[in-house]
């Protein structure tokens, strides 16, 4: 059973005020009356949303929280005290605290501020942070261009947007490459247009066509490279083959080569390409 996360549960046993779901180790939450599903039965299962409630004990509910545990999400402060800013994050009977500690900017009632949500191990509490960037690009990311991903926009600087690509990296979308505008909390579809060295990532809005083929074409380029100027891939290659050797769509995959193909970079049969010399 984990805190702060959705969890598919088991219903152990009825009580007056709701039900008691349990884990496969046994231990148990209380899902009160009001959150109980009609024609619920002993040993149906389940998927609720468990957190501490304001005593500190597990408690579970089917309401639906804007964010949970390992989430980067823009939050609206409802109060404030001596311990904290806190949060409203979809749990009424619960908000979400954010210690002065982990506040970049001192956060006031009504303000809307990104940030990451965690477990406090050695409290056992669900809180969050505005220090964001402790938690992004903690491993390198393992992207190749062109490769589709999630972006939370979440800060707009002289460069451009600033996002959190999938809950892990750091992103940037390029202010004089965006093909509509941006808007800082907007959760967008987006391509990796490159990796950098550091861990961070460029990335391109969708409809960028031509920026996908280009970083697509660069990654076939690179894989020949590699690969002694030959790849076991063509026109005939399945969309499966391609999208577990490249991660992407077929059709994304033949504009790459028909780009390569029209520069005279590769040559084509239908089960494989291979590299051109740059004077062939």
């Amino acid at each position: 059973m984990q805190t702060g996360k959705y969890n598919t549960l088991k219903v152990a046993r009825r009580v007056d005020f709701g039900v008691y779901l349990s884990d496969e180790k046994g231990a148990e939450v209380l899902l009160p009356a009001r959150y109980v599903p009609e024609d619920t039965n002993i040993g149906d299962e389940l998927r609720v949303f468990v957190y501490n409630d304001s005593e500190d004990r597990p408690v579970a509910t089917t309401e639906t929280p804007y964010a949970q545990v390992g989430d980067f999400a823009f939050l609206q402060v409802t109060d404030v005290n001596k311990v904290g800013a806190f949060l409203d994050w979809g749990i009424p009977q619960k908000h979400l605290l954010v210690p002065f500690s982990e506040q970049k900017i001192k956060m006031r009632p009504g303000g809307i501020y990104p940030v990451y949500v965690y477990l406090d191990h050695e409290s056992g509490r669900v809180v969050a942070t505005a220090k964001i960037h402790k938690y992004l690009g903690n491993v390198p990311p393992e992207y190749t261009p062109g490769q589709k991903v999630k972006a939370l926009v979440y800060q707009h600087s002289e460069l451009g947007y600033k996002a959190v690509v999938d809950n892990m990296f750091d992103g940037l979308f390029y202010e004089n490459e965006l093909t509509r505008p941006l808007e800082v909390e907007e959760a967008v579809e987006a391509y990796v247009k490159f990796v950098r060295p550091d861990g961070k990532i460029d990335l391109s809005l969708p409809g960028a066509a031509l920026d996908r083929t280009q970083a697509l074409a660069d990654e076939i380029m690179r894989r020949l490279g590699l690969n002694g100027g030959s790849l076991p891939l063509g026109d005939a290659s399945s969309p499966e083959e391609i999208r577990r050797s490249f991660d992407c769509s077929k059709k994304d995959f033949k504009r790459a080569l028909s780009y390569l193909y029209k520069r005279r970079r590769i040559a084509l049969q239908p089960c494989c390409i291979n590299s051109l010399a740059p004077d062939a």
